[in-house]
């Protein structure tokens, strides 16, 4: 059986190396907001004041430098900063719940990514994160009758990200998009929590099939850099997916598998690889 989680850690932990146990459960927006501020306050670099200003220190809450956030690097001459910005703070109003997941994004990027020591740099920086909040707003927009506006912003977020995810895809919380470029979600794709994804992933369909055509990929999954996962199949919860692995047929749960197909390899293991990052393969029994 897989091993239980331990408890969570407070969002005030300030070790370098990624954190673990992971925290799983409500993260507070508010006190996720004061450390940003905090962090943000310890720069004294005359060049970047201005930007860490406009970013956080001119904005009381996460909620409404996020909101802001997202206005920035999504408003065009099509739709203004400014309008944008209030559009997100009008979707946040109407499900706080958005936010919520957003601060849990955040906490899951400084716990798994051994580069990032606080949350400011991913907060201004990450544009995995910006892409995954970016979706969250046209995911809403989709559900509520403005799916021109989800898809001006699904666009948007391909052009300033190269992040390709469909603004009806199903995304959980604490997900992970790794770099972000190159990774495409498509239009029935299922990601459960606490997955973590690397550059370059697809999850596509199979070619001009309808209806549900793309993967679902469940909790505490780790898919490698490149990895094309293609089809209406299940990546099992604790699963991994070695890099530049083709996989066109389910994957049970606890798995490593690699290749081209891919094809399991090793033994169960009994953790959830989103959380440890490890993206060593057991030994190989075969040469691609």
């Amino acid at each position: 059986m897989p091993e239980k989680q331990p408890a969570a850690l407070s969002v005030n932990s300030r070790m370098r190396q990624p954190v673990l146990p992971p925290t799983l459960g409500h993260v507070d927006p508010h006190a996720l907001w004061q450390e940003i501020v905090s962090g943000a306050c310890g720069c004294n670099d005359p060049l970047v004041k201005g930007l860490l200003a406009t970013g956080i220190r001119n904005h009381g809450s996460f909620r409404g430098a996020l909101a802001a956030l997202i206005g920035r690097k999504l408003g065009d001459r099509s739709v203004a900063d400014d309008a944008l910005a209030e559009l997100v703070t009008e979707v946040f109003d109407a499900d706080p719940d958005i936010v919520a997941a957003a601060a849990a994004d955040l906490v899951a990027i400084r716990e798994r990514d051994p580069a990032t020591a606080e949350y400011v740099t991913p907060f201004l920086f990450f544009k995995g994160y910006h892409a995954v909040q970016s979706y969250r707003v046209a995911h809403w927009l989709w559900h509520n009758g403005r799916s021109y506006l989800a898809l001006h912003l699904q666009s948007r977020c391909s052009e300033l990200f190269a992040v390709d995810i469909h603004p009806a895809a199903r995304l959980g919380r604490r997900i992970l998009l790794d770099h972000g470029t190159g990774i495409v979600i498509g239009e029935t794709s299922v990601l459960e929590d606490d997955v973590s994804l690397l550059q370059g992933v697809t999850l596509g369909g199979t070619g001009k099939n309808v209806g549900d055509r793309h993967p679902k990929v469940r909790r505490g999954v780790l898919i490698g850099a490149g990895a094309k996962i293609l089809g209406n199949i299940e990546i099992g919860e604790g699963a991994k997916v070695g890099a530049g692995s083709i996989v066109l047929e389910s994957v049970s749960p606890y798995t490593t598998v690699v290749g081209n197909p891919a094809r399991p390899v090793g033994t169960r293991h009994s953790s959830l690889p989103a959380f440890t990052m490890d993206q060593m393969l057991p030994p190989l029994d075969y040469i691609i």
